[in-house]
């Protein structure tokens, strides 16, 4: 039985979130002096993952980085891979990725578009069986960690006919720790949510109404999918909305802190969740010069999808609109009409119809 459809489908989640507060917090810490920016960089250090950095001589290594301006390289159109994994204890340390987006980031007419791909999309590689979207990082890192993002990004690029430059790994734990640094959260869960799991550790219990969650449960809230006790069930889209709802309180919290301790205390935790493929010097002129990297436009772009067990099906329509603004935000024109259709799950609007 199919999920019913959801006209309007908001691609605001938890790792973006991550990427715009990540800037906040360089920003912000440049105006303490010694401590902060001391922590600032070594947070950025960490997030640079080492394994796909060239190695750093041990005289460079500890050092502060000077602030730089951005160069003409850093202004020119990116795209960047943005995943979050689910890699807290007893959920048996898996690294498929509940979420991932495509982000296409124009300095120089500062904006950005986003296109989410839900985690149970039918992709099928070229000479590969078919898997949801959520599978391929997790195969790539069983295989060999070091290389696990440049594979993802090459199959990601290839499928969707725009070449990815780089990728941004969040695990969602951080996003619970964050929560709890903060304080925690006045939420209006919008439906009773149960659901619990012995072999992974899962046990959600919220129920319907204006609450304030901690972190454990504000993330159980966003990513609630399913009961096993008679409560209704979720879809992905329930799930995007109720992220839009809990992220706008955290930029709104992250905006109020002030002082050392809780500060330091939120860059330690992005430090230890965040790892990325950029260059550590590019990514410190990035978020030092934030302001003037940071897009004043942020483009959503909506897909619609049908759910039929156990696959994901976009609308072929929706998708060849959405990469065509993609494409756009990057001075990217594709040669020839392309047939996304040949490796991702997709439906007509006339099939649709006939349903």
């Amino acid at each position: 039985m199919a999920r019913p459809k959801k006209k309007k489908n908001i691609y605001r989640t938890v790792i973006w979130s991550f990427v715009s507060v990540i800037g906040l917090f360089i920003l912000i810490a440049g105006s303490y002096a010694g401590f902060l920016h001391h922590k600032a960089m070594s947070a950025v250090h960490k997030i640079s993952a080492a394994e796909y950095q060239a190695p750093q001589h041990e005289e460079t290594k500890n050092a502060i980085p000077v602030t730089e301006n951005v160069t003409e390289e850093d202004m020119k159109p990116m795209t960047i891979l943005l995943a979050g994994v689910d890699n807290r204890e007893g959920s048996g340390g898996t690294m498929n990725t509940d979420v991932m987006m495509l982000v296409t980031l124009n300095p120089e007419t500062k904006s950005a578009s986003l296109l989410s791909i839900p985690r149970d999309l039918k992709i099928t590689p070229a000479g590969q069986s078919s898997h949801k979207a959520n599978y391929f990082y997790a195969h790539n890192y069983i295989k060999d960690k070091s290389t696990a993002m440049t594979e993802t990004k090459q199959l990601i690029g290839d499928l969707f006919h725009l070449p990815i430059d780089y990728m941004v790994l969040i695990n969602f734990d951080g996003f619970r720790q964050a929560v709890d640094a903060v304080g925690g959260f006045d939420v209006d869960v919008d439906m009773d949510m149960h659901y619990m799991d012995t072999a992974d550790g899962t046990n959600i219990n919220l129920t319907k109404g204006l609450q304030h969650l901690d972190g454990k449960e504000t993330l159980d809230f966003v990513r609630y999918r399913k009961s096993n006790d008679g409560t209704s069930p979720s879809s992905d889209f329930d799930r995007n909305k109720r992220q839009q709802q809990v992220l706008s309180q955290m930029l709104d919290k992250l905006t109020s802190l002030n002082g050392i301790s809780q500060w330091g205390s939120i860059l330690d935790i992005i430090g230890d969740n965040v790892k990325t493929d950029i260059p550590e010097k590019s990514l410190t002129r990035w978020l030092l010069n934030f302001k003037k990297m940071k897009p004043d436009t942020t483009n959503l772009l909506t897909v619609e999808g049908d759910w039929k067990s156990p696959f994901v099906y976009w609308n072929k329509d929706d998708l060849t609109k959405a990469m065509e603004t993609l494409y756009s935000n990057v001075d990217l024109k594709p040669k020839g009409k392309i047939d996304y259709g040949e490796h991702l799950g997709l439906y007509t609007n006339s099939y649709q119809n006939k349903r």
